[in-house]
């Protein structure tokens, strides 16, 4: 009975703390219910508190003012504003954009490029290497992307053990010359490392393994269009090395875009990679 009573008191001042936030329904008349960005702003213009995308903008913003959750975003907003896009992939595009370069209070993904490392093979031990001493998007035999040394080296780790490869010769652990290693005794390393299999076979066998997280080198000379219509609005979304450079209206004011900045776009690559190879959008080469 205390339990129950004590949950019902907080649900109870849960629902007192948030109000309608009636200082903002002027905004949301003229919201479209088509695809797009929102934003939330405060007091300044400095610094949104938070940016979202949606392929109905309207409906998204009104989910957030039946949100209890959220009524610290509310209290603090004065306005909302927002930007069309021609679908769902310009929102999303423009959103991950947007985030990246204005930092909003509320938002926590895709708010910092983390320095990734990737699984670079070079001859028969993979060693990891990171973004800012290699270009991730034209280097070839890079396998996976992560925050930080320790996760590259846990996925190398699975890998092994799934397809029964030899820590030693992967650089995971000491291997004394001319012994078997620990888990070859186990029958978790196929022996490479005392000669029950060459270490070609081995190297055949790790580079299978390791074909599941492999990155795509960009496949272009050149930056790419991939074009969005709706009846409303179409777009020329310019992508260059797995970076989103923005959308132009025609493909003349592509010259106009900025060049890809240095570093690798995390981000851009999971949204993007799949998605243009797939053959789902026409895709422009630009000169």
């Amino acid at each position: 009975m205390v339990r129950r009573a004590s949950a019902s008191r907080l649900e109870f001042e849960a629902s007192a703390v948030y109000e309608y936030p009636e200082h903002l329904r002027q905004w949301l008349e003229g919201l479209p219910k088509g695809p797009g960005v929102y934003v939330f702003h405060g007091e300044g213009d400095v610094m949104p508190l938070y940016i979202g995308k949606s392929v109905n903008i309207r409906t998204r913003v009104m989910s957030h003012f039946r949100t209890p959750d959220e009524a610290a975003l509310l209290r603090q907003s004065r306005r909302i504003t927002f930007i069309r896009t021609a679908g769902e992939l310009g929102a999303l595009l423009l959103e991950a954009q947007m985030i990246k370069e204005q930092q909003p209070l509320f938002n926590k993904r895709l708010r910092r490029n983390r320095q990734l490392c990737s699984l670079h093979l070079q001859g028969e031990t993979p060693r990891v290497v990171y973004a800012k001493e290699v270009d991730f998007s034209s280097q070839p035999g890079l396998y996976g992307l992560y925050a930080n040394r320790r996760a590259a080296l846990q996925t190398l780790q699975g890998l092994a053990d799934e397809h029964r490869l030899c820590y030693g010769l992967l650089g995971l652990e000491p291997l004394s010359k001319g012994r078997a290693c620990f888990r070859s005794a186990l029958n978790r390393c196929a022996g490479a490392c005392c000669g029950k299999e060459t270490h070609a076979e081995h190297h055949a066998r790790l580079v299978t393994a390791l074909e599941q997280v492999r990155l795509i080198c960009w496949p272009w000379k050149n930056a790419v269009a991939i074009v969005e219509r709706s009846p409303e609005i179409t777009q020329y979304h310019l992508i260059d090395h797995w970076f989103y450079l923005g959308s132009v209206q025609r493909l003349e004011e592509a010259k106009e875009r900025r060049r890809p900045p240095d570093g690798f776009d995390n981000d851009g690559y999971k949204i993007l990679c799949k998605l243009m190879l797939s053959g789902e959008y026409e895709l422009i080469e630009l000169e």
